[in-house]
C-alpha cells in the first residue's frame, strides 16, 4: 500500500469525479441529436448528481477517526493532491470537459467518450479501494464501482446498437 487513504479522502475524490461526470453528461446532452443517446445522457447525468450527493453525505457522516489525514500535512496539501488525482481522470478539469465536448462529431463519439469516462471511473475507484484501509470504506467504494459498471454496460450496449445500424 503506497498511501493509506482514509474514507474521507476517498469520498472527496469521489465527489470531484462525480461532479466532472455530471458536467460531461449535461454538456453532451446539449450536443446529442440521437434520441436514445440523449435519454442515456440525461439519465446518467442525474445519476452522477445523485452519486455526488450520496458521497457528500457519506463524507459528512464519517466518524472523525476516518476523516483525519493518514500523513502529516501541516500545509493542507492533501486536498490539493486529491483534487489533482481526480483531475487526472479523462476529464482533467471542467475546462477539459468543455474542450472534449467541442470536439464531438456525433453520437458515436459522444458514447465513446462517455465509455472512457466510466472506464476511468471504474479503474480509479477500484485502485482507491485497494489503497483504503477501512473495510467499511472498501465496501462503499465497491458499491460505487458496481454502479459505474452498470453505466458502462448501458453505454456499451447503446454504442453496439448504433454500430449495428450503421
Amino acid at each position: 500500500m503506497i498511501y493509506g487513504f482514509n474514507a474521507g479522502e476517498v469520498f472527496k475524490i469521489a465527489v470531484q469525479i462525480e461532479e466532472n461526470g455530471r458536467l460531461f453528461y449535461e454538456k453532451a446532452l446539449t450536443r446529442a441529436d440521437h434520441p436514445q443517446v440523449r435519454d442515456i445522457f440525461d439519465d446518467l447525468g442525474r445519476e452522477e448528481l445523485k452519486h455526488k450527493a450520496r458521497f457528500t453525505e457519506l463524507l459528512n457522516a464519517l466518524p472523525e477517526k476516518t476523516t483525519g489525514t493518514t500523513v502529516w500535512d501541516p500545509q493542507g496539501e492533501m486536498d490539493q493532491y486529491l483534487k489533482m488525482m481526480a483531475d487526472m481522470h479523462v476529464f482533467r478539469t471542467a475546462d477539459g470537459v468543455e474542450a472534449r465536448i467541442a470536439g464531438l462529431t456525433g453520437p458515436k463519439d459522444a458514447l465513446e467518450l462517455a465509455i472512457q469516462f466510466e472506464k476511468d471511473s471504474i479503474v480509479f475507484f477500484a485502485e482507491m479501494q485497494t489503497m483504503t484501509e477501512s473495510a467499511d470504506a472498501q465496501k462503499e467504494i465497491g458499491q460505487l464501482v458496481r454502479e459505474e459498471q452498470a453505466h458502462l454496460k448501458r453505454l456499451a450496449l447503446q454504442l453496439r446498437k448504433l454500430n449495428q445500424g450503421a
